[in-house]
């Protein structure tokens, strides 16, 4: 018997790829569970701060986490080793992407509202209020 094979609408769902090799797709939610094995593919309409959670640092502490701008425009800000170095901002813009180091801590700015695309494995992933201004 052959097994359906749905349509995914990437902007209403992340993708969950389980060490196994398996795909499925789930709805996000606000405490979608990060400490699971496996890799979170996301797609998002971007159109306000929020929408990046810019006003928190992340930090992915068991992998690489893959950021890229489809269209729009955005930032990823590298927060520094020490508080007297800069951060370090990489502007993204459509078609643009950028590879965050696992164990970097990281926050977005939205520069146009768009399309964002972020793959990672979620396990460790930790996170802390941004207290600066802008954005």
């Amino acid at each position: 018997m052959t097994v359906p094979v749905p349509r995914i609408d990437l902007f209403g769902s992340l993708l969950h790829l389980d060490p196994s090799g398996r795909m499925h797709v789930e709805e996000p939610t606000a405490d979608t569970e990060l400490e699971r094995d496996g890799w979170l593919f996301m797609a998002a309409h971007v159109a306000t701060g929020d929408d990046v959670h810019g006003d928190h640092w992340e930090i992915h502490t068991e992998a690489d986490e893959f950021v890229a701008c489809l269209t729009g425009g955005i930032r990823v800000i590298l927060r520094p080793d020490r508080p007297e170095e800069d951060e370090e901002v990489i502007a993204l813009g459509p078609g643009a992407a950028v590879i965050v180091p696992r164990g970097r801590w990281h926050r977005l700015a939205l520069d146009a509202p768009g399309d964002m695309l972020a793959v990672t494995l979620p396990r460790g992933t930790r996170e802390e209020k941004w207290t600066g201004a802008g954005g």
